[in-house]
C-alpha cells in the first residue's frame, strides 16, 4: 500500500513540475496520459546514458503538459444506485430528474 501511496504521489509531483514550466494548472493534466507518459519512458531513460537522460525527462514534462483535460460543466450525477445492498439511496426515478433536482435543491 505504502510503494502505491508512494508511486502516486511521486506522479503527481512529476505533474505539478511539468505543468509549472508550462505554465498550466496541475489539476488540468490527465492522470492517466501521465502514468502512461511515465510508464513508456521508464524503460528507455534506464538504458540511456546521463546525458541522454536529462534530455528525454525534460522532453517527457514538456509533454506531460501536453495532455489536458477539458471543461466538462453540467457532470452532475445524483448519488443513488440501483442495486441493493448499497450505502447510497436507491435511484427510483430518471436520472435527468433526478439530477434536475439535485441543481434544484443547490441553488437557494
Amino acid at each position: 500500500m505504502w510503494t502505491c501511496l508512494l508511486a502516486y504521489n511521486l506522479i503527481r509531483q512529476t505533474m505539478l513540475q511539468s505543468a509549472q514550466k508550462v505554465g498550466v494548472s496541475p489539476r488540468a493534466l490527465s492522470f492517466t496520459a501521465a502514468v502512461q507518459s511515465i510508464a513508456a519512458n521508464w524503460l528507455v531513460i534506464v538504458l540511456s546514458d546521463d546525458a541522454l537522460a536529462a534530455l528525454l525527462i525534460d522532453a517527457a514534462s514538456v509533454s506531460l503538459a501536453e495532455h489536458v483535460v477539458g471543461n466538462r460543466p453540467g457532470r452532475i450525477e445524483p448519488r443513488a444506485v440501483k442495486r441493493r445492498p448499497k450505502p447510497h439511496d436507491l435511484l427510483t426515478k430518471p436520472r435527468a430528474q433526478a439530477r434536475a433536482e439535485m441543481i434544484g435543491a443547490k441553488s437557494p
